[in-house]
């Protein structure tokens, strides 16, 4: 990962580059480890970077031999030795993941992302043609955001963040995920779109449980690709247990068959190993796991068996209510959002990361997704149908990058750590986005609890041969959002705070600019003002709230805890 700002047609770009490199200077917490920039015409990109492959010659824009092309990207591309190997006649100046994008560009023109597996948000400027291509991965991953001035209409503007385009820009949207920008039709054309995707599809195909135990195993030893240090997110919850555990077992692997041989042609490039028999991938001899919470959260609890189980080195980190509390306002400009449950879920994460990026990783995989994907949200097992259980699955999905994927990205990013999330894999999200829904629905009376297709994938008890991936608890423990397995109390502290703050008063009197989107409740409203005071031009177009679907009858609040089947439910 990495910081990228593109202006392209700037009307005068030389007197421009020192404010552009002080724009892009906002965002160098993304990519800490070397800037560059590149001027050409009426267009400038800049590029902070967060060295994880091809450290030594990596660095970017990356420039075509002639300088005609120049590339700055934002991401992983996990088949970029492929990629290399199809596009052999291509001079390659570095041995960067990026750089295939380049010959991509060439070859296919604005269909160049259908190509790439990873998660990613470039802009590349052809000189020739004076022309901006951009792309931004299928899901969002990679957060990209695009801007305008209504005084200059013809200059647009890209960038990581919301913080490097408010000075200039007054027209700022979240750039769709799956699309690709292009400045000479100045449209965007969506590449990506598989069956699931489409509106009214209903997918049938039969359930197959070493299917998605097999694709989420490929997932996670492709993002494993690293020259750094790297660790997993451990939660203790059934997704980053599932990661983790594999994780562990791909480590081992790895380090005990380091001679080429030992791979089929496949794996060597899965795990990075190249034709030469150098295996790309750096860290420890075992897997470092870290965990976070309030002293004796659930999660916690949890996490520390399921590190004990798979057999990594454990990190646990707890914080009090008022640290939560104080980094507020810091996680809130991070994050650029003002919705409760990013907010909620982003604050003990934005902690965790300072403390990982301290003891020397600089990557993490993490398990956002596999709600979106299964439906294992509780509120769920209210979906009336399987047909619109998959509907909302499929929102869930396409708002990921308003939600979990941005929390994962920018909580993380805020200290130079980069997350990878291995449900989000696009072989895998196609394996489970087209499964039967008929399978995903969560019914207690049958004993399917949600997510029990992954839960039975992963499932080894009629398997003697194969040892089990997680202990039996951990494997069926229900769902916890990571707001509430952190610990109740840090809820309860943010509401209890919010109605301290906000007087009944002010809560009665909105702002006019909010329009119809008003607070509903005293902590909602405090987060807008903090986010107002940060990116008053920003909110309508780039932040989405995160709430249960009202039409099924459920509660307003985000939290788990008020789902009918949880455990400790509470009334609304």
């Amino acid at each position: 990962m990495c910081g990228i700002f593109a202006c392209h047609k700037h009307e005068s770009v030389d007197k421009f580059k020192s404010d552009a490199l002080q724009l892009a200077k906002k965002i160098r917490h993304r990519g800490p480890d070397w800037s560059g920039n590149y001027t050409r015409n009426s267009t400038i990109l800049v590029h902070e970077r967060l060295a994880i492959v091809g450290l030594d010659s990596g660095a970017q824009p990356i420039t075509s031999q002639d300088g005609d092309l120049s590339l700055t990207v934002n991401g992983e591309i996990y088949n970029h030795i492929q990629l290399r190997e199809e596009l052999q006649s291509y001079p390659y100046k570095t041995l960067s993941d990026c750089e295939p994008i380049l010959p991509l560009y060439e070859k296919y023109d604005i269909d160049a992302p259908k190509h790439l597996d990873g998660m990613f948000a470039w802009a590349l400027y052809d000189a020739k043609k004076d022309r901006i291509v951009a792309a931004r991965d299928p899901i969002g991953i990679t957060t990209l955001y695009m801007g305008r001035s209504s005084s200059s209409p013809k200059t647009v503007y890209f960038a990581s963040e919301l913080k490097s385009l408010t000075d200039n820009c007054d027209q700022i949207t979240a750039f769709p995920p799956g699309h690709v920008y292009d400045s000479i039709t100045d449209k965007f054309t969506r590449y990506y779109n598989p069956n699931w995707l489409q509106e009214g599809h209903t997918p049938s195909e039969p359930l197959d449980l070493l299917k998605i135990r097999h694709s989420l195993e490929k997932a996670v030893r492709k993002r494993l690709m690293a020259e750094v240090p790297y660790g997993v997110l451990l939660s203790g919850g059934l997704d980053s247990s599932l990661i983790a555990s594999i994780a562990a077992r791909e480590t081992e692997k790895a380090n005990t068959a380091l001679n080429a041989s030992e791979y089929d042609s496949e794996s060597k490039h899965l795990a990075g190993v190249d034709d030469a028999g150098n295996l790309h991938s750096a860290g420890w001899s075992r897997l470092h796991s870290f965990a976070i919470g309030l002293p004796n959260a659930p999660d916690l609890q949890a996490a520390r068996k399921v590190a004990k189980y798979i057999g990594c080195i454990h990190h646990e980190h707890t914080f009090t209510l008022q640290e939560g509390l104080d980094a507020l306002d810091d996680v809130i400009y991070h994050l650029e959002t003002y919705d409760v449950t990013t907010i909620r879920a982003s604050t003990p994460m934005f902690l965790l990361s300072r403390k990982i990026k301290a003891q020397g990783v600089k990557m993490v995989l993490s398990g956002e997704g596999s709600d979106e994907i299964f439906g294992g949200y509780l509120y769920f097992a209210q979906a009336p149908s399987a047909t619109e259980f998959h509907s909302e699955c499929v929102q869930r999905v396409k708002n990921l990058h308003f939600a979990d994927c941005l929390r994962a990205n920018k909580s993380t990013m805020a200290w130079g750590l980069e997350a990878r999330v291995p449900f989000l894999d696009k072989e895998f999200l196609d394996v489970c986005m087209n499964i039967d829904p008929e399978e995903k629905m969560i019914k207690p009376s049958e004993g399917r609890i949600e997510k029990y297709i992954l839960r039975k994938a992963f499932d080894t008890s009629d398997e003697p041969d194969v040892k089990p991936y997680l202990p039996e608890e951990i494997l069926w423990r229900q769902k916890e959002q990571f707001s509430d397995g952190v610990g109740y109390s840090w809820i309860d502290g943010l509401k209890d705070t919010a109605e301290e703050t906000i007087s009944d008063e002010q809560f009665k009197q909105p702002k006019a600019e909010w329009g119809d989107d008003i607070p509903t409740t005293k902590e909602a409203y405090w987060y807008r003002l903090k986010f107002d005071a940060l990116f008053p031009k920003a909110a309508a177009t780039t932040v989405m709230r995160w709430i249960p679907k009202a039409d099924w009858g459920c509660a307003e609040d985000p939290s788990g805890r008020f789902a009918k089947i949880h455990d400790q439910h509470v009334e609304k």
